[in-house]
């Protein structure tokens, strides 16, 4: 069975009726109103269908962490409703569910019993669990002396030994080290392939790119976006400066060759022209050579004095990772005393050590180490360019070495 998720004007709402007699009339007065009432979420409206992965992204407030407790049902909703088939696996809060005072093993027999499965499969199923969780001699310690990452890795050892049809993750697997994070997404790419449906909530966007099929971006309790993961991440890093910059704006148009422009800015400095050239014949290039001296000019047109102006570039391979960023405030560039009417004039030459693909280049105009302070034009993927291996020895991955090997052979015995 493939696992299903269907979500229907969902709200949430916390009031405050002033007594309790009013709480009460409540009941059989529909009409009469709270004194004061809040709504964390409310109209939520999508669907998570066989087989897919979605992502649910927000700032903090946003509703994300509610919107899963009414999901998995650890919440009522005030209004609206949410049908789930199949059977579902929830890692929530960290600990949700856990007794602190009994034992690793022991909370996750009692997990996974509330899961529904048998004393018998959880038995059988429990040296994996216990190996998976790599949390040694604790396993058998009160979970009250576990770190917060023992707690995370027993939680999702749990709820993941058994194949769900639909897996919520909320954002709790950013607890711990980074090597049992890449152990639970590894398990969480091995759920998909094999046609689980997942809804993964975080704030990692280069997960969001690499695992999802769409993402939803809440704010303020409702859904303002829903569409690709590139689509939606751009926006939301948008979003996020319009926030600080009241007179942001922000614009999107999916390109011919299938990347998503996202520009945004305020406008004081914009881009006239940003292109890759050649180094030793001064020829834009469309497609670049692994090993080729190449560079990258982009003029900025200056439309209102600012006192700094700061370069930022960000390439990105065509599944959305960044290889590479910096920008000339960490290089000590900074353009001081900007004036209206100016063109500045950025060259950034460097060897094409990218591997053969596709590879976009995002430019941004700010003031300082961060577009959310003076955010004047912002563009993702405004510049877009092939590489390919014309005369270097055959690799893979998206980063060529300049490597060699250096081998010897020796009789057997030799030191």
């Amino acid at each position: 069975m493939s696992g299903e998720l269907h979500v229907q004007n969902l709200g949430k709402s916390y009031r405050q009726w002033g007594s309790e007699w009013r709480r009460v009339a409540s009941w059989f007065a529909p009409a009469m109103r709270p004194r004061e009432e809040h709504w964390v979420l409310k109209d939520v409206t999508f669907s998570v269908g066989p087989g897919e992965t979605v992502g649910i992204v927000g700032q903090n407030g946003a509703g994300k962490s509610t919107l899963l407790k009414l999901i998995t049902g650890t919440t009522r909703p005030t209004q609206g409703q949410v049908q789930l088939r199949g059977r579902v696996a929830a890692i929530l809060e960290l600990g949700m569910g856990f007794n602190p005072d009994l034992t690793g093993r022991q909370n996750a027999y009692h997990s996974a019993g509330l899961m529904g499965h048998s004393q018998a499969d959880i038995e059988h199923t429990m040296p994996e669990i216990e190996a998976f969780a790599e949390v040694g001699e604790y396993f058998d310690q009160p979970v009250r002396t576990y770190s917060s990452g023992m707690q995370m890795r027993v939680a999702f050892s749990v709820a993941t030994a058994f194949r769900p049809d639909l897996l919520i993750v909320d954002e709790a697997l950013s607890v711990g080290d980074s090597y049992f994070q890449h152990k639970s997404f590894d398990r969480i790419r091995q759920f998909r392939d094999e046609g689980v449906s997942i809804m993964l909530v975080t704030h990692g966007m280069g997960d969001v790119r690499t695992l999802c099929d769409r993402v939803i971006l809440l704010d303020k309790g409702r859904v303002i976006k829903d569409g690709l993961p590139d689509e939606v991440v751009d926006y939301y890093n948008a979003l996020v400066a319009e926030k600080e910059n009241a007179r942001l704006s922000v614009e999107q148009r999916r390109e011919k060759n299938g990347w998503l422009l996202t520009k945004s800015g305020t406008g004081e400095a914009r881009v006239k022209t940003l292109q890759l050239l050649d180094v030793a014949s001064g020829n834009e290039l469309a497609v670049a050579h692994v090993g080729q001296a190449v560079e990258l000019r982009l003029k900025a047109s200056i439309h209102a004095d600012i006192p700094r102006l700061v370069l930022g570039y960000m390439i990105r391979d065509k599944q959305g990772h960044v290889i590479w960023g910096t920008n000339t405030w960490h290089t000590r560039q900074i353009q001081e005393g900007v004036k209206s009417g100016e063109v500045v004039v950025f060259r950034l030459p460097f060897t094409c050590t990218l591997g053969p693909g596709s590879y976009s280049v995002s430019p941004a105009l700010v003031s300082s180490d961060t577009h959310l302070t003076d955010n004047y034009e912002w563009v993702d993927n405004l510049l877009v360019f092939d590489v390919i291996n014309v005369d270097r020895d055959i690799f893979i991955g998206t980063n060529w070495l300049n490597a060699q090997f250096s081998i010897s052979r020796q009789s057997e015995g030799c030191p």
